[in-house]
C-alpha cells in the first residue's frame, strides 16, 4: 500500500514527544514575537530612509534562523503544525490499515483524537 507519509506514529510515540513539542511551541511563540518586533523596527528605519544595517538586521536574521530551526524539527518528523497559536498538530499514523492523523492541541493533556487526512479538525474522533 502506498502512503503519503514515510513516518507514522503510534499513540505512545506521539505521547512521548509531547514534552519536547510543548517546549518547541513555546520557542516558536517567543521567536515570532521577536521577529515581528524586528520587522517593525526595520520597517520604521527604512520608512525614515535610515541605514537599516547593523545589529537590528543581524538580530532579525538570527531570530528568523532560530525560528526556521525549530520549525524544521517538526518537518523532519513529518509532524504538521495546523495552528501555532492553539498548538494544534497532526501526527501521521496508521489506524486499521488506513493512513490518518493523530490530532493534538496544546491545551490537551494527552493524544486522544484522530481524524482522516481529508476531514481535518472537524472530523476528530476519540481514540479507543
Amino acid at each position: 500500500m502506498k502512503y503519503r507519509f514515510t513516518k507514522h506514529y503510534t499513540r505512545e510515540e506521539a505521547r512521548a514527544l509531547l514534552p519536547q513539542i510543548r517546549e518547541w511551541l513555546g520557542q516558536i511563540k517567543l521567536l515570532r514575537v521577536e521577529v515581528e518586533r524586528y520587522d517593525k523596527r526595520l520597517g520604521s528605519l527604512s520608512a525614515d530612509g535610515q541605514d537599516t544595517g547593523g545589529s537590528t538586521v543581524n538580530n532579525w536574521i538570527r531570530a528568523i534562523s532560530s525560528l526556521q530551526s525549530v520549525l524544521m524539527e517538526f518537518e523532519r518528523r513529518e509532524i504538521s503544525i495546523k495552528d501555532v497559536e492553539r498548538g494544534l498538530l497532526d501526527f501521521p499514523a496508521i489506524i486499521g490499515g488506513k493512513e490518518v492523523f493523530l490530532c493534538w492541541e496544546a491545551d490537551e493533556d494527552d493524544v486522544e483524537f484522530w481524524h482522516d487526512l481529508e476531514t481535518g479538525y472537524g472530523g476528530r474522533e476519540r481514540l479507543e
